[in-house]
């Protein structure tokens, strides 16, 4: 087995709160079906409101009337700027995840970050908090790829300088965790934050930090 050098997490959903469940909680809010937002976002990719938000191809206020029209036509309406605004509020930081990137980089492994995100206005909000905890940070709205396009894959290894065989990337969503898998990496899926932790210290063979 080759050995791990590098591990990678997608942000929301594994080292922050659940962008998923606030999205979730909205929808029960507006009494819309379960998943709905999600299947507009899945079924409009890659040239939908959402992917383009990510690729870094709409401002916010662009996006919110754009997005609307895509859940409107797929038959529910929402207001995109309030969805956002609870999805803000849910992506805290996991303690027990930051003490695990403290353990990894401790041993001498890389870090990144890999994740789908929008530009925001504020320049000390957003993402730039986290930058610190990273070896390398790869934003879609940045780099104009997102996940699961294979190449924000392997753009995350080259800036790493590692093999995708040499890394392990933990996702909440498996369909982003596919395209890593394929490429060699081994990927974890994030649906519950202390179970996957415990899994990434039994492949790395150290412990990750206190519960």
């Amino acid at each position: 087995m080759t050995p791990i050098a590098a591990v990678i997490f997608d942000l929301g959903g594994v080292v922050l709160g659940s962008p998923l469940h606030a999205i979730a909680a909205y929808e029960r809010d507006l009494g819309i079906p379960d998943g709905f937002v999600n299947r507009v976002v899945a079924d409009t990719a890659p040239a939908g409101a959402w992917s383009r938000l990510e690729r870094g191809e709409l401002t916010l206020e662009a996006f919110y009337p754009a997005f609307e029209m895509d859940c409107a036509a797929a038959g529910n309406s929402i207001s995109a700027r309030e969805m956002l605004a609870c999805m803000q509020a849910a992506s805290l930081p996991r303690r027990r995840m930051l003490a695990a990137l403290d353990a990894i980089r401790s041993r001498g492994l890389k870090t990144a970050a890999l994740t789908n995100n929008w530009a925001t206005q504020d320049p000390g909000g957003g993402t730039e908090p986290l930058r610190g905890l990273f070896d390398v940070f790869v934003e879609s709205s940045v780099v104009g790829l997102r996940k699961p396009d294979p190449r924000i894959y392997a753009y995350a290894c080259q800036e790493l300088g590692v093999q995708p065989s040499q890394a392990v990337f933990l996702d909440d969503i498996g369909s982003n965790l596919k395209p890593a898998r394929a490429m060699g990496m081994t990927t974890l899926k994030v649906e519950d934050a202390d179970a996957a932790l415990e899994e990434l210290a039994e492949i790395l063979g150290f412990p990750l930090g206190n519960q």
